[in-house]
């Protein structure tokens, strides 16, 4: 059975389409009008092994927080629905990630409970293109408030603002993809000791 979301969300700010297959081979289709972001979403799904689709269109003439926010709201929701029940999968996963002198760590836990722990270095450069590096946590923030996820992301080190953003989503990709993946041992099981997730 393939397990995959799909999340139409339109405000009087953007109009976001979210589709995701958790069974897919990597293949991307991305379009928000921010390139970094677009860079960013498709490091999720290469490194996550998810087939993912965005289209986003925003009020960009204002900036890009409604955007880069309301994408991922729609994903995590998107991941939320193609988990579906949660039965047979490992649950837990974790993957840390070099990107030259930058290194992310991050461990999740599909838990039905949102919580998010998020360290980085301070004083990184702003902006990369027309991206707003604040918005990383706020990305984190909104894609596990609707996917019920508990998320920690651990930046120890780094100096470039592109490297240090983007080993937190490759270390995403992969902890999502470990957590998410079937446990062959564990078939028709819920990974759960009070049988709800």
């Amino acid at each position: 059975m393939t397990r995959a979301g799909r999340v139409e969300r339109t405000t009087k700010e953007t109009t976001v389409l979210v589709e995701i297959d958790l069974d897919g081979t990597g293949r991307t289709e991305i379009s928000t009008g921010v390139g970094f972001y677009d860079h960013m979403l498709d490091q999720l799904g290469r490194h996550g092994l998810f087939d993912l689709t965005v289209k986003t269109e925003g009020d960009l003439h204002i900036d890009s927080h409604h955007t880069i926010e309301d994408t991922a709201l729609a994903l995590g929701a998107a991941f939320k629905q193609a988990l579906g029940d949660k039965v047979g999968i490992y649950r837990f996963g974790n993957c840390t990630v070099p990107l030259d002198e930058s290194l992310a760590q991050v461990t999740v836990d599909l838990s039905g409970r949102p919580y998010l722990v998020h360290t980085e270095p301070e004083n990184m450069a702003p902006m990369i293109g027309s991206y707003d590096v604040t918005m990383t946590r706020h990305i984190l923030e909104s894609f596990v408030a609707q996917a019920q996820i508990a998320l920690h992301v651990h930046v120890p080190y780094g100096r470039n603002a592109h490297h240090i953003v983007e080993c937190q989503f490759k270390a995403l990709a992969r902890a999502l993809r470990y957590a998410s993946e079937r446990d062959p041992r564990a078939a028709g099981i819920l990974p759960s000791t009070k049988g709800a997730l």
